[in-house]
């Protein structure tokens, strides 16, 4: 950053202090994760300076030769690494990019979409009456079972009785494997289309240990960043089942993406999507989501033993959810502990959640960062015993149920745990322990 030093000494110091912050913490918000110098690096590039609205061959803007073949290559990857016959990778995000998906199939106002329940762990974008999928299009939710589980019968009768013409599956709160091929059934049942979200558990997919929707779904999406571990970005794949629909499903995906939704995409970022899907086609990759997996089932029952009440029992996948109920003491509270003493989680509703979104009751964990950062089961009980130790330090602090009295007590609480010196204690622990998995 030699050249942002001399410009502007503000962000250059920031930008330092955030990857200071970054090595000296354990990060583990699970849809987080650290992207390879090589995807850094093809985000820094001059592809940032072309416009090329269009799709390749067929651009609005002259200049565009090398930034096709760009995308061609993007595309050509996705294609071979989640073996589909399509693949947009324009879209800016994950949220546009369902959007897009909606926008490409459904009638606004009329055609239903059916999600996963926010409150149980899905995504604003499946439904969410807060998200423009739920103010532009009809919805339905769908739940959990009381186990913590996804249960297939009641999703069907939800789906006969609401006859929708989406049916999403995928989560960004659920710890456990999602069964495609029960989905697909439903789907079929009502006819309806199947989307599979899995921002989440991409890296898992093509690492080989979470089954795949590709047999399954009709239309696949996925974020670039998380376990996939590229950069902010999506990318939308019909799959074979797909393309056997009466209809040209990749055409009204490319309409939707340009000019439906979106102007020109981000060269430098599709350019960094393509560096991501190269890494994670290479034996190394597949070593990693599988120690991903080893990492959050061997943290599972590490915090049980300190008495968590983990979500539906444990983990299947990559993340961890975790009711605090028991521990007197809500999720903001323990995400703000945990903080200050070097664990980045973040607060998160359970099921059935008695308490309001700011203040929930409970925390979601994941392991991609830590496991990128080489750490093993070793290291899991280590981490465990950290946040067993900041909660205790906090437990039995639980706010008031009054909203004004709440708020204060909220403020107090943090300007006692910032100065905490048992938190204080276990930050500098961390800080040291994480010397040995430098970052960068």
């Amino acid at each position: 950053m030699r050249n942002l030093k001399i410009t502007d000494q503000q962000i250059y110091k920031l930008i330092e202090k955030e990857t200071e912050r970054q090595q000296q913490v354990l990060e583990m918000i699970p849809s987080e994760n650290y992207a390879s110098p090589a995807v850094l690096e093809a985000l820094g590039t001059s592809l940032n300076n072309k416009y090329s609205e269009g799709y390749p061959k067929k651009r609005y803007y002259q200049g565009n030769r090398y930034i096709d073949s760009v995308e061609i290559l993007a595309e050509e990857r996705a294609k071979k690494l989640f073996d589909v016959p399509f693949a947009n990778v324009q879209p800016y995000s994950g949220s546009p990019a369902n959007l897009a998906v909606y926008f490409a199939l459904l009638e606004p106002l009329k055609d239903k979409i059916m999600g996963l329940s926010l409150a149980f762990g899905g995504h604003l974008t499946h439904g969410a009456q807060v998200s423009i999928s739920g103010k532009y299009f009809k919805t339905a939710e769908y739940s959990l079972s009381p186990d913590g589980f996804l249960d297939y019968s009641a999703i069907k009768k939800i789906a006969m009785r609401e006859k929708p013409k989406i049916i999403v599956c995928g989560a960004t709160a659920y710890p456990r494997i999602i069964d495609f091929k029960k989905f697909a059934e439903i789907a079929k049942a009502v006819n309806a289309y199947l989307l599979a979200d899995i921002s989440h558990i991409a890296g898992l997919v093509v690492g080989g240990v979470h089954p795949s929707p590709v047999p399954y779904a009709d239309i696949i999406m996925t974020t670039t960043h998380k376990t996939l571990r590229g950069p902010r970005g999506a990318i939308i794949m019909v799959t074979k089942k797909g393309l056997n629909k009466d209809e040209d499903l990749p055409g009204k995906i490319d309409k939707a993406v340009f000019p439906g939704l979106q102007g020109g995409p981000h060269d430098n970022q599709t350019a960094a999507i393509a560096v991501a899907l190269k890494e994670a086609g290479g034996a190394m990759f597949r070593r990693y989501a599988k120690q991903i997996v080893v990492n959050s089932r061997a943290l599972a029952p590490e915090l049980k033993n300190y008495d968590f009440d983990l979500i539906s029992g444990g983990s299947d996948n990559h993340l961890i959810l975790i009711d605090l109920t028991n521990k007197k003491i809500n999720g903001a509270q323990a995400a703000y502990a945990l903080e200050i003493a070097g664990v980045v989680v973040n607060k998160n509703a359970v099921p059935n959640d008695p308490m309001p979104p700011f203040y929930p009751s409970g925390i979601r964990l994941g392991t991609p960062a830590i496991t990128t950062r080489g750490m093993r089961e070793r290291e899991m009980k280590k981490i465990a015993f950290w946040i067993n130790q900041v909660i205790n330090e906090v437990s039995g602090t639980k706010l008031p149920k009054d909203k004004e009295e709440r708020k204060k007590s909220w403020v107090t609480f943090k300007e006692k745990t910032a100065k905490n010196e048992n938190l204080l204690l276990i930050a500098k622990e961390v800080k040291n322990f994480t010397k040995k998995f430098p970052i960068y």
